[in-house]
């Protein structure tokens, strides 16, 4: 920085001070850009995934604390399961051209509404198994900016564990793929033991485009007394795997 000497001694010259408070100007206001409100989420989130000056602090904490919102979502007061010996189920596409995602769901799987999902489906008799998205402005223009698959997915587990519901949370798998346009996919897949349903199988995944996050949660109870079969498995992989943006975007 530019200094000249003066009667006072060093002082910084016009130019650079204007410079200085300019810049000062401008990161008080891009931090005030990026206070989001965090009512959605669970008080035990929101304390352990306090939003951050740094880019990708704040990127990460909006990431699970919409993951948590969207399996919250999936979670609250399901439907009573019934005692019958689960169906093979045929897929349907699904397309939201006003939000801007495509994605494959059971064809016999139903519509429901619920405050703060973008959509969301559940298996007729058995809301506990259900498929919903979350989309919500960033001001990012990909997962890159967030960490590895890897990085989220620890975090992400983290921030299960932590809340009061959960009994325990563990990671199976985690991948990296490509949709159209080369859109960078995060895929995630743990198994979820909660007071809220039981233990769960968890199918997740999340990108970014058009300066949106798009966050896919897919819940299924896989109970000891009536664990995920392999046919059933494989559908919820592949509407895992079909999450992605429409090929126009």
């Amino acid at each position: 920085m530019m200094m000249r000497a003066g009667e006072g001694g060093l002082v910084l010259s016009s130019t650079n001070l204007k410079r200085s408070t300019s810049i000062l100007h401008s990161t008080r206001k891009l931090n005030k850009q990026f206070t989001v409100s965090t009512t959605l989420l669970s008080t035990a989130l929101s304390e352990s995934l306090q939003f951050q000056a740094t880019k990708r602090k704040f990127s990460l904490s909006l990431l699970l604390g919409l993951s948590n919102t969207a399996i919250s979502l999936l979670f609250s007061t399901p439907s009573p399961a019934l005692n019958v010996q689960d169906e093979q189920l045929d897929l349907k596409r699904y397309t939201d051209d006003k939000q801007g995602f495509t994605l494959l769901i059971p064809s016999s799987w139903i519509k429901v509404e619920k405050a703060g999902a973008t959509v969301l489906f559940e298996e007729m008799n058995k809301g506990i198994n259900n498929v919903g998205v979350v989309v919500s402005p960033v001001r990012l223009n990909s997962l890159a900016d967030f960490g590895t698959p890897q990085f989220v997915a620890d975090k992400l587990i983290q921030a299960e564990k932590r809340k009061e519901s959960t009994k325990d949370a563990e990671v199976i798998g985690v991948a990296e793929r490509s949709g159209h346009g080369g859109v960078q996919v995060y895929e995630f897949e743990y198994m979820l033991d909660s007071t809220r349903g039981g233990l769960k199988r968890i199918f997740s995944a999340a990108f970014v485009a058009a300066k949106k996050l798009y966050l896919l949660n897919i819940a299924y109870s896989d109970k000891p007394e009536n664990p995920l079969d392999s046919s059933t498995k494989m559908m919820l992989e592949q509407v895992l795997h079909s999450f992605d943006t429409p090929s126009s975007i």
